[in-house]
Parts: C-alpha cells; structure tokens; sequence
C-alpha cells in the first residue's frame, strides 16, 4: 500500500494491521456463519427437522437485532471518549470465547447452539463496525475505496486460512469415519484461536488517532452517548445522501447476509453437496472474494463509488438467477463464482462509501450507523429465506428467488445517492452549523 493513499502521518505498517483484523475475523463469517457450523445446526443439532433453517435464521437476527440497538450509541461512545481501540479488544475477546464455546454443541444442543451464536455474532458485529470506524482515519478521501478493498481482500485470504485448516481437519476425521458431531466441534476450536493470534497486530500495532471530545455537562457516560446520537439524527437531513445509501444499503445486504448465512445450507439442501464439498465451494469464493475487493478497489475510486456497487448488484441479480435455474453441479459453480468476485467488491465498496460520506470527527458513530443497516439487512434477508423455505415445504430454490428481489430494490434506491455531494456534508459539517 503506497503511502500517497494514506492520511499524512499514518505508515503503511498500521494500515497492514488494520487490515490484520479484517483477515482476523473473517474466520469467524466464514467457518461459523457460512461454510460449516450452519450447515452442522441444520443437520445435527436440530436433527434435519423442516424449522431448523428458520431457527438458524432466528439465532443469526436476534444477534443483528441486539447490534442494531446498540452500535450507533456505542459509536458515539467510542467518539466522545476516544476509545475505539479499547471496545474493540472487549468485542473481540468475546467473539474469540464464545466461539471456542461453540465446540460443547453435540447433537440436540439446541438451546446451548442458539444462546452461543447469538452471543459470538453480537460480539462479532460490534468489533465489526469498529474496526471499519479507523477506515477514514488511515485512508484519504480520494483513496478510501482503494484502502477499504485492500484490508477487504487481506480479510478473504484470512477466511481461507480458517477455512482450509478447518477443512484439512475435517478431511482426516472423514476419513477416520468419525460423525460431523465429533470433527465439527474441533473447528470451532481453530478458527477461535486463529481469530485471536491474528488481531494481535492491529492492537500492537494500530494507533487510536481520535481524542476525547469536549463532554455535555451533568450527564453521564450513557446518556451523552444517546444525547450525541440524537443529535446526529436530528441534523441527519445535513446527511440526506449518506441516509439514503444506508437504506438502500438495507435492501442490497439483504440479499448478500442470505447468501452468507444460507450458502452451505443451500449447496446440502438444494444441490446435495456433501461436507468436504461444501468447504470447497466456499474456498473458492473466498478466493474470488480476495479477488473482485482488491481489483474492485483498485478502480472504485476511479470509476466512481454510485457505478461500483451499482456493477456488483448487476452481478449479484445474475448469479441470484444462475443459482435458481441450476441443475448441474458446473452451473452451481458458476454462480459461486460470481458470488465471490460480487461479494469482495460489494462488501468493500460499500465501506468505503460510508467513510467517504462520515463526518471525520465522528467517524466511530456513522459507522455504528452502517451497522445498524447491515444488522438489519441481516435480519430481513435470513429471515425471508427461512421463512420462505420453510412456508414451502422446504423449496430452498424459491427462497433464494424471493431473497434476490432485494438486491433489485437496492438497485433503484443507488439512483438517488450523490456520494460527491454527501462528501460535502460531510467535509463542511462543523461543531456549529451541525448541533454537535
């Protein structure tokens, strides 16, 4: 990373561990979320009934819910104190001990499987906002989509390490002719421990730039955290360009946070793929995901941010129409082919969009902002495809149908957003013209 695309006194060392945590906790979406431990809760823990998906679903959009209530004012929070840095190791230990946590789950452990992914994804959503918070302090303007695809396509590569040694595991114990309730558990162990070992550089590393804010009078550390957050929303109409993507990023992710939670549960249910199989399609979109953020950033800030995802959501409604109509295992492959190039760029790009439209000095809230509309893209989209799914009879293809009608939604809503003009919101926002 060239040091002409970062802010003046950051060096390419502290944005190499910032992007260590991308790679850090893409284990976790990857082996948790998308690939093995899903697929495991379908099958094993709620014994293949016709409501497991919809409970897998269930799980995942209690997590999103508690982030969404949370994140904007422990964004304010991390602003107005400077502590970024310090909620971050607290999300992460969480997300690391609870998902080691996730090995005690054996065959019927509903409750246990359910109360401790809800716990680790909650945990895993709020260090995710955070460590998007550092984006605009490390990057400058111009280069934030070049930046954001760069830590995005270090994040793919650390998802495959997780993922290849989860799956170099499973393959010995399958062939040992051990049940997946014996080597399942063993991979919630490696991906916890790779989790941990590889965010140590951001927090060795990273500097928290930011510097505590001048504080309200008479109130607490709770209450000027929602006070600061409602002002942000009251003068949120200074932001009307920011405020729309964020809901066009609602209908958009929808569609993504069901392929991600859904992939493996698909490739089983629907094109009857086995384990080890299962682990290679995600292997190689992680591969093509590495891919499509690094070649989309390299260009995003170039071709625009608006005609960048605007080309990703193109591409995620053809795979959506791939995947429906595939009857061949090559056509399945295709699509996850797509999906991986789409999901890097679309992830990245979307990122960078939100720094490039954040007011600087409050950076930590607006990203809480974004997680709030990914959290509940996360929860319309799983839902949809487990309620769908399961109102069918299990018709896992026409839930992947219904769920890609979001990414034509967001399509119509990218229209009206003008990232220039939001990036002068954000750039001429001042103490006194924004009531902060």
């Amino acid at each position: 990373m060239s040091s002409k695309n970062l802010a003046d006194d950051v060096r390419p060392r502290e944005v190499w561990a910032w992007a260590m945590y991308d790679f850090a906790n893409s284990g976790y979406t990857t082996v948790v979320i998308t690939a093995i431990f899903n697929a495991y809760f379908v099958s094993v823990v709620a014994e293949g009934r016709d409501w497991g998906t919809f409970a897998w679903s269930s799980a995942l959009a209690l997590s999103y819910f508690l982030v969404m209530v949370t994140a904007p004012a422990l964004g304010a929070y991390a602003d107005a104190w400077a502590r970024k840095k310090h909620l971050l190791l607290a999300s992460t230990i969480g997300c690391v001990l609870f998902t080691a946590a996730l090995a005690l789950v054996g065959e019927g452990d509903l409750m246990l499987a359910i109360s401790l992914v809800i716990l680790s994804n909650f945990f895993f959503g709020v260090g995710e906002n955070l460590i998007a918070a550092f984006l605009p302090e490390l990057a400058k303007g111009e280069a934030m989509g070049k930046v954001s695809g760069w830590g995005w396509s270090i994040g793919f590569v650390g998802g495959l390490l997780s993922l290849g040694a989860s799956l170099a595991y499973v393959t010995w114990a399958e062939g040992q002719g051990l049940p997946a309730a014996r080597y399942v558990p063993v991979t919630m162990l490696i991906t916890a421990g790779l989790f941990a070992l590889a965010a140590l550089p951001t927090f060795l590393i990273l500097r928290e730039r930011a510097v505590p804010q001048p504080h309200l009078q008479g109130r607490g550390v709770i209450s000027e955290a929602f006070s600061r957050l409602g002002d942000t929303l009251h003068h949120a109409r200074r932001f009307r360009d920011l405020g729309r993507f964020l809901v066009c990023l609602v209908f958009y992710q929808a569609g993504i946070q069901a392929v991600i939670a859904l992939a493996a549960i698909y490739a089983q249910q629907a094109m009857h793929f086995g384990t080890s199989e299962t682990i290679m399609l995600v292997l190689l979109v992680n591969v093509t995901a590495a891919a499509g953020a690094f070649l989309f950033g390299q260009i995003q800030d170039r071709l625009g941010h608006i005609r960048t995802i605007a080309l990703t959501l193109a591409g995620w409604i053809l795979m959506i129409l791939i995947a429906y109509r595939s009857d061949t295992t090559g056509q399945f492959w295709l699509a996850a082919n797509i999906t991986g190039l789409c999901l890097g760029a679309s992830q990245s790009a979307g990122r960078a969009l939100v720094g490039y439209m954040s007011p600087p000095e409050r950076s930590a809230e607006f990203f809480g902002l974004w997680g709030l509309a990914v959290k509940l893209s996360s929860i319309l989209g799983p839902m949809t495809y487990g309620v769908v799914s399961w109102m069918s009879g299990g018709d896992h293809r026409l839930a992947m149908l219904m769920t890609g009608s979001y990414f034509l939604v967001g399509l119509a809503l990218l229209r009206g957003v003008d990232a220039e003009r939001g990036r002068k919101a954000a750039v001429s926002a001042d103490d006194h013209d924004a009531g902060f």
